[in-house]
């Protein structure tokens, strides 16, 4: 426990209402509510994200610099996809109720809801969980720097990266045309259609289909 903490004071917590502390909200059927030391005292290196999506909807690319996260399958399904560093490769891994999927610290990874009414718990061995988006990475590097680095031309650049808007979260934006079109037409984003769930005692055999090069 948190040694600095006076377990006599009356500022003392030992309970705490997740529903009250929204963290971020794209609507009512998408958004996060997170629980950590800031909002109950007695914490100890343990926090965690309510995570609530809607189909289609992306916890977007990113990483957590400062915690492993452990994602649980409440209700619903979702698909989290894992950028392995050692191998190169991007693994993905369909949850549904009761299912959990391990993501090492500081590795990129996200998240996609599969049917409506998705809900999981994000927990992270850190009393706050710190983040880095891909959205920040992609707004906050100078143009002239991703030119110059991958041989890109700058305008081009800018124009692509234009409509995002940094620290989404959660993906696609409210107002986005292609969201639409995502929801009535699933086909037009065949990498959505995620495999059946494997057993995790035979995942070392059928790894190949989770895996995308």
């Amino acid at each position: 426990m948190a040694s600095s903490l006076d377990y006599t004071s009356p500022s003392t917590q030992f309970t705490f209402d997740i529903n009250e502390s929204t963290f971020v909200k794209k609507d009512n059927n998408n958004f996060i509510n997170v629980l950590g030391v800031q909002q109950l005292n007695t914490l100890d290196n343990v926090s965690l994200l309510d995570i609530f999506l809607s189909a289609n909807n992306v916890i977007e690319p990113h990483y957590h610099q400062n915690a492993a996260e452990l994602i649980y399958c409440v209700s619903g399904s979702i698909t989290v996809s894992i950028l392995n560093p050692f191998t190169k490769q991007l693994l993905h891994y369909p949850l549904t109720p009761g299912q959990v999927a391990n993501v090492p610290q500081g590795w990129w990874h996200y998240e996609v809801a599969t049917v409506d009414n998705t809900h999981l718990l994000a927990i992270f061995n850190a009393p706050t969980p710190e983040v880095i988006l891909g959205s920040d990475i992609l707004k906050l590097t100078p143009a002239s720097i991703m030119s110059h680095t991958y041989c890109i031309d700058e305008n081009e650049w800018k124009q692509a990266i234009e409509p995002v808007k940094p620290s989404i979260f959660i993906g696609p934006p409210a107002d986005c045309r292609k969201a639409a079109e995502l929801t009535s037409h699933p086909q037009v984003h065949p990498q959505y259609q995620f495999p059946q769930y494997v057993p995790y005692q035979q995942q070392m055999l059928y790894a190949p289909q989770y895996r995308y090069y």
